[in-house]
């Protein structure tokens, strides 16, 4: 028995159910400190890189640390040595992500880390939604299993549960069938109801509950989204078919990964702000450096502390494993919120809430060649291995283009345009089938974010040098986001 444990335990849930928060202090300095001293793992990597712990004494210093990664560092050590003390003890669930081999990549976790994530999830169902005052069901809509999404999201809202809020929380997971079968049974007890899960997974919920007649605004349905950056067509779309008349503020985006759990989360103010860029391309552009519209959330840095490393992002936080500088590869940025604030002001526009003082977080998504599926990470790598199966190979040329693509109802397509072999006859459909089962197969996530029906890809056939997709001499790219 470690009491030591259970002495950290209680503190953890002692600072939780505190309504102020603790002053933040210099807790990235200190985090790094307790990993130099505690993770075996990281100490070596230090000592590989000829740096004295004790030397780095100020941000400026910490700045300068090497990055760590999965392949040069999660991967590299064994993974007791990646946390505390070299062991597993005191960490007491585990999350899986798939990789791009299919190799899974193991993200332990404490009790005392969920705690952290639960004021992230705190922030949305009870600063936005009301959920410390109405009573709430809250829908588990994300996959169950290993995978980090549905039952780290089931234990952080029966944390808030715990602190007493009145919220009970039912757990379907990905099923739509059990879903749309537990809503009419529990829903009418309750003030509101939170369906949680992947957006287009929980489209297809309320599109498939419309058909079957499901009341949705009778419900007074709120949403919380994760794992995909959606456009406020699609906010508005959603909103108005799930009877949600304050889409702003009803529907809140989380910037989560398995590796740390939720990092931010969309706020009314931060949903208002993107509300504002959308129709604002040129705007965009000057903010965030696109005319594309990245997620946008607010983030606690005494929590998790970002940075940025040639338009991707860097995360430090604590967690069963320690991360330091760890480059996550998203496209991204941060803007403080003042600066933001006094950006919209300037061009006309002040949003009505004022919301957490707290620094944004933008992101368009992973970069490093991958594509967001119903949550689930596509890899080149996976499509490749489709296309070598025989009597495919050699109708094509091996390069394609990976993008989820929102079709005339906004919903998502996973579509893969193929160049063909010069002379060739491909079939498109026999190529559909091949990818579909590698994907299936080589990747976890896959098989189990995506619904069935929803995995058989739409394959599009262009000719060899086509100048839109396969232009010749230019490096290829294997994804495109849009």
């Amino acid at each position: 028995m470690d009491l030591g444990r259970q002495t950290r335990v209680r503190q953890a849930f002692d600072s939780f159910f505190e309504t102020a928060q603790p002053p933040a202090g210099n807790e990235v300095l200190a985090l790094f400190r307790r990993t130099a001293e505690t993770v075996p793992a990281y100490r070596k990597f230090l000592r590989e890189h000829g740096i004295e712990p004790s030397a780095v004494t100020t941000m400026a210093g910490f700045s300068r640390l090497p990055l760590v990664d999965k392949a040069g560092y999660h991967r590299r050590y064994p993974l007791p040595e990646l946390c505390r003390g070299g062991t597993f003890a005191g960490l007491d669930m585990i999350a899986v992500s798939s990789g791009s081999s299919g190799h899974p990549t193991v993200w332990p976790r404490a009790l005392e880390d969920e705690l952290h994530v639960a004021r992230r999830f705190e922030q949305v169902l009870v600063d936005a939604f009301d959920a410390g005052r109405r009573s709430t069901l809250a829908v588990v809509c994300f996959p169950l299993g290993t995978w980090v999404g549905g039952l780290f999201t089931t234990a952080c809202v029966r944390h808030l549960a715990a602190k007493g809020c009145p919220i009970t929380v039912v757990a379907p997971g990905n099923n739509k069938a059990e879903i749309l079968r537990v809503l009419p049974e529990l829903a009418p007890h309750f003030d509101q109801v939170v369906l949680l899960g992947y957006p287009p997974f929980v489209k297809d919920v309320v599109d498939t509950g419309l058909a079957a007649g499901v009341d949705w605004p009778a419900y007074a349905i709120k949403l919380v989204l994760a794992g995909e950056v959606f456009s406020e067509q699609w906010r508005e779309l959603v909103g108005r078919r799930a009877g949600i008349a304050d889409p702003v503020r009803d529907i809140a985006s989380l910037y989560g990964t398995a590796d740390a759990g939720v990092l931010g989360t969309e706020t009314p103010l931060s949903a208002g702000i993107r509300r504002f860029f959308a129709g604002r391309p040129e705007l965009a552009r000057e903010v965030f450096g696109d005319a594309r519209l990245p997620t946008l959330v607010q983030y606690d840095p005494a929590s998790r502390f970002f940075e940025v490393h040639e338009g991707t992002l860097v995360l430090t936080a604590d967690g069963g494993i320690p991360l330091i500088r760890y480059h996550i590869a998203d496209d991204g940025g941060l803007l403080p919120h003042a600066g933001l604030l006094d950006f919209c002001a300037r061009h006309g526009f002040t949003p009505d809430t004022r919301g957490p003082e707290l620094p944004f977080v933008y992101v368009f998504g992973r970069s490093l060649f991958t594509v967001s599926f119903f949550g689930a990470n596509v890899y080149p790598e996976n499509v490749t291995v489709g296309l070598e199966q025989p009597g495919i190979s050699d109708t094509v040329t091996g390069k394609f283009v990976i993008e989820a693509v929102e079709d005339a109802d906004r919903d998502r397509r996973l579509r893969v345009t193929v160049e063909t072999a010069p002379g060739a006859t491909a079939d498109a459909g026999r190529i559909a089938e091949s990818v579909r089962a590698q994907l299936v197969l080589l990747n976890s996530e896959y098989a189990h974010y995506v619904p069935a029906e929803r995995q058989l890809p739409d394959v599009v056939l262009r000719p060899a040098g086509d100048p839109e997709y396969f232009p010749v001499g230019v490096k290829h790219r294997y994804t495109r986001r849009g």
